[in-house]
């Protein structure tokens, strides 16, 4: 298994930075693993929606079939993955306002779990945790004015 995480303060609303991490059509603009939604993302936001994705780790293309596990508006959003070679991801996001209300904390954590993550490991760890910071920072700059 392989575990990742990264955080940032984004000094904006939570119902900005929430309205840009929930909007799939601009999801390639921040998230740097997305490459695609070969069916257009998901068709509503709400638990159990099932949804393909298109990405890239490690320059490794993968497609990616997601269920949302948990859903908090402007809050909480998980989702469970299948991948490629029987790996298993879970990625959770979740948002913590400032107590103004100003700027909002926001943590991505990624699990990969499967018999070719314990292969790849550290190199997947690390390819990861620079692709959450590089999200983090492609977010940052969409909804900070």
């Amino acid at each position: 298994m392989a575990e990742v995480s990264a955080e940032a303060r984004i000094e904006a609303p939570a119902e900005k930075v929430w309205a840009q991490l929930t909007d799939f059509s601009s999801y390639g603009e921040w998230n740097a693993t997305h490459t695609s939604f070969p069916k257009g993302g998901p068709a509503t936001l709400e638990l159990g929606a099932t949804y393909e994705e298109n990405m890239k780790l490690m320059g490794f293309p993968a497609e990616v079939t997601w269920t949302v596990d948990e859903l908090e508006n402007r809050r909480l959003l998980t989702t469970r993955g299948k991948g490629p070679m029987g790996v298993d991801l879970a990625m959770r996001y979740s948002l913590t306002p400032a107590p103004d209300g100003d700027a909002t904390a926001v943590r991505i954590e990624g699990e990969f779990t499967g018999a070719a993550v314990s292969l790849m490991g550290g190199k997947l760890k690390d390819s990861a945790t620079a692709a959450l910071q590089e999200s983090l920072r492609k977010l940052d700059g969409l909804v900070t004015p």
